[in-house]
């Protein structure tokens, strides 16, 4: 069976919103227009990063034991991948390197029910059509609607993996439903906050900061704070989460654990927000990260499970 984009849609997860190109392909944004087009003026390298399909999964139920899709990519940066999990296993990967900009997937799967996650990939720009699959599909069933906000650590940078991002790993424990509003090289910028109309979370996550820690001015944290709570409240659950431990410059170290003192003293103001210390999720050792700055996948894996006990400590 075809699936309309309209049913894909259904099954579509982590998208704000969606448009369908003259080719009939869908693609999802995670953020306004508005924020967009901010974006746009503000930097062509988080412009790019914002349309991208940062932690967007198609995921369902079903019988099937083939399925298939086109995809047209059109932009990508780091080449990460497309995988399939099925009951929480990955049991096939395409990355993105060895692929064309547009083409065809096609997967099978083993018989019986199961659930079955597609994850895209995360520093890529990918629409898609055409969805196909030899009997019909149910929508997973998801939990809170969270809204995480970051920069490259949390927009999936590191792993190399679509599936293995730090956030991929906690909604894998946590079944959030998520919309991933992290880009890579982003600051604590309030000029990108904006409502979100008809959207409105239930729980916000935010790990900012390791682009700006050597910037004394403490304002832009101020203001971002104030600006998030004008746009959903206090009595949206808040949790912010302090920079992680980098090994990319040992002089640096001093400067960011005073970053990140000053920035739980700033969030920690507000009656709704809870802190987790990003010093503690991550070894500080470089075998558990790309670049000794970004958590490749055993860092991200950890990150993510440490992450998790945390929340639950947190209620």
């Amino acid at each position: 069976m075809l699936l309309s984009n309209e049913e894909l849609k259904k099954i579509y997860f982590g998208a704000y919103e969606f448009e369908e190109t003259a080719e009939g392909y869908l693609q999802a944004f995670q953020y306004t227009k508005k924020q967009v087009e901010y974006f746009k003026g503000a930097s062509d390298f988080w412009y790019e990063r914002s349309t991208s399909s940062t932690a967007k999964t198609l995921e369902f139920t079903t019988s099937a034991t083939k399925l298939s899709f086109e995809y047209k990519m059109i932009w990508k940066s780091s080449l990460d991948s497309f995988e399939l999990m099925v009951d929480g296993l990955i049991t096939n990967i395409e990355y993105v390197e060895g692929l064309n900009d547009e083409g065809r997937l096609e997967w099978e799967l083993p018989e019986g029910d199961k659930s079955v996650v597609i994850y895209l990939p995360i520093d890529a720009t990918v629409l898609l059509r055409n969805f196909t699959i030899d009997a019909e599909v149910k929508p997973a069933v998801k939990g809170e609607k969270v809204l995480w906000l970051g920069d490259s650590i949390t927009q999936g940078y590191g792993p190399l993996r679509s599936s293995c991002s730090y956030v991929s790993v906690a909604n894998r424990l946590l079944n959030y439903d998520i919309i991933n509003q992290g880009i890579g090289g982003y600051i604590y910028d309030k000029k990108s906050l904006m409502r979100m109309e008809g959207y409105r979370p239930d729980k916000i996550i935010v790990a900012l900061g390791t682009n700006q820690y050597g910037d004394p001015d403490m304002t832009p944290i101020k203001e971002y704070y104030e600006r998030l709570m004008e746009i959903y409240g206090n009595d949206i659950p808040v949790v912010c989460i302090s920079p992680l431990w980098r090994g990319d410059s040992v002089e640096g170290i001093p400067v960011l654990m005073n970053f990140c003192q000053e920035v739980k003293e700033i969030a920690g103001q507000y009656k709704n927000v809870r802190i987790i210390d990003g010093m503690k999720l991550v070894p500080h050792l470089p075998e558990y990260f790309l670049d000794k700055l970004h958590p490749n996948c055993l860092g991200c894996e950890v990150y993510g499970r440490n992450l998790v006990e945390e929340l639950k400590k947190l209620g």
